[in-house]
Order: C-alpha cells, then sequence, then structure tokens
C-alpha cells in the first residue's frame, strides 16, 4: 500500500512566508501612527476639557503636543465648534506609506472631543 504525502510544499512555504513578511513590514510602518493618532486623541480631549475659548483650546493643545511630541498636526490645524455649552475640537489629517514602485498605502484619522 502506498501511503500519501503530506505537508506544504517549499514553494508554498515561500508564498505564505512572503505574505506574512509583507504584512508584517506593513504593520511596522502603521503601527506607529495608529499610535500616535490615540495620543492625539487623548490631547485633544485634555485641551477642550476646561476650555471656554477657540484660544484655550489651541494652547492646551500645543503644550500636550509638546510634551507627547505629536508631530502629524498642529494647533492651527483643529476645527473648535461650540456645541451647547461645550467647546468640541476635531482633527483630520492623512498619512501614506510606499510599498513599492507607484503603490502607496493612504491611511485616514479623524477624531473629535465629544
Amino acid at each position: 500500500m502506498k501511503s500519501k504525502q503530506r505537508g506544504v510544499s517549499f514553494i508554498g512555504l515561500l508564498f505564505v512566508g512572503g505574505i506574512l513578511a509583507f504584512l508584517g513590514v506593513i504593520g511596522a510602518q502603521v503601527f506607529p501612527t495608529a499610535t500616535e493618532y490615540q495620543t492625539i486623541l487623548k490631547a485633544v480631549k485634555k485641551a477642550t476639557l476646561n476650555a471656554s475659548t477657540v484660544a484655550e483650546v489651541r494652547s492646551n493643545f500645543e503644550k500636550t503636543s509638546a510634551i507627547e511630541n505629536i508631530t502629524s498636526i498642529t494647533s492651527k490645524e483643529l476645527e473648535v465648534t461650540k456645541e451647547g455649552d461645550k467647546v468640541v475640537a476635531s482633527f483630520a489629517y492623512v498619512k501614506e506609506f510606499h510599498i513599492a514602485g507607484p503603490a502607496y498605502l493612504t491611511v485616514k484619522y479623524a477624531g473629535a472631543s465629544k
């Protein structure tokens, strides 16, 4: 009786390994920006916590961004509005990552202090 061989071929193993390596490289590029987004969101919420004017919100955000080393947005890029008696700041920005040749990965981040 012949027994059937089982397992993954070498070509299949290389293919799966290549895909995992590609995803790892992309993940290594996106992860720092995702953590920076979380930091920006916390800074915006903190900036609007006890602020009542646009200038106070921008000043609070500048102080926090200096401490947290936020470089993706500045206080001038915050859109500050008032909803009822509460000050709300929102932001949006785009990050692009070069993959290969003409291919880019674009990640859009947006958030608000509601």
